[in-house]
């Protein structure tokens, strides 16, 4: 499986991004799909996953301000990332995890990483 990333970039705090992955090659092995993001001197922490029947798992500071979403046809995820505070400046990675793991437990496949620094 590869996971192609896109979006993020530079956003004044209360902006919105969205961040977009597509999958490719053995993508009927996938389950769940999500975002994890690390900070500078942080772990790598999960922002939001969802598996193919639309049930998704929200990190507690992503409730309410970001909104996961997927397109099995398509095989792409997306995160709409609403009000970003300076907290959420982080290298965003895309994943993919096979059946048997519980929505957002990370899987094997990750896309390469992209920015988002919040910013004023």
């Amino acid at each position: 499986v590869q996971l192609q990333a896109s979006g993020g970039g530079l956003v004044q705090p209360g902006g919105s991004l969205r961040l977009s992955c597509a999958a490719s090659g053995t993508v009927f092995s996938i389950n769940s799909m999500g975002w994890f993001r690390q900070a500078p001197g942080k772990q790598r922490e999960l922002v939001a996953a969802i598996d193919r029947g639309g049930t998704a798992n929200y990190a507690d500071s992503a409730k309410g301000r970001f909104t996961i979403s997927r397109d099995n046809a398509k095989n792409t995820v997306s995160l709409q990332m609403n009000r970003l505070k300076r907290e959420d400046t982080a290298v965003y990675y895309c994943n993919a995890a096979p059946r048997g793991l519980r929505i957002g437990v990370p899987g094997d496949y990750w896309g390469q990483g992209t920015q988002v620094t919040v910013s004023s």
